[in-house]
């Protein structure tokens, strides 16, 4: 009788240790397969980083189209500069919809660089400067009345 009680114990505890080498298998598989995942996200990013830094080509098949500015508006609107055959159009983007909101001549591109604080501004920063001009709201040029 004593080999009966020892030898149930000894199976129980061969049991309890497969069960548990079970489970440490089943997590090595779940971690590999979240490695793979977090690998391929990464890649992901690492593709659009990529797109983002060299950007899509600005010309069309022919040339004559070309993106002069954007900037973000809200989530889904953008305002977009567009050249077209000596022509820039002030293009609101948004909603499923594109709507010319302006018109005027494309100045003539200076064959000098421009002077060294206007090199290293961004088009929103620009922009919005020039916004605040027109809207009478500070710059040069608008004096009181």
């Amino acid at each position: 009788m004593r080999d009966t009680p020892s030898s149930e114990a000894q199976s129980t505890g061969l049991d309890a240790l497969a069960v548990g080498g079970d489970a440490l298998i089943g997590m090595a598989t779940l971690g590999k397969t979240a490695a793979a995942l977090g690998l391929v996200i990464a890649i992901i990013l690492v593709c659009t980083a990529l797109l983002k830094r060299w950007g899509p080509q600005r010309h069309a098949a022919g040339g004559h189209l070309q993106i002069v500015g954007s900037t973000a508006l809200g989530s889904r609107e953008r305002l977009v500069i567009v050249e077209v055959e000596g022509t820039w159009l002030l293009l609101g983007v948004g909603g499923g919809q594109i709507n010319k909101l302006h018109e005027l001549e494309a100045p003539e591109r200076p064959l000098e660089p421009e002077s060294a604080d206007l090199q290293g501004e961004r088009f929103a920063t620009r922009f919005a400067r020039a916004l605040k001009h027109n809207a009478g709201l500070g710059g040069p040029g608008r004096g009181a009345s």
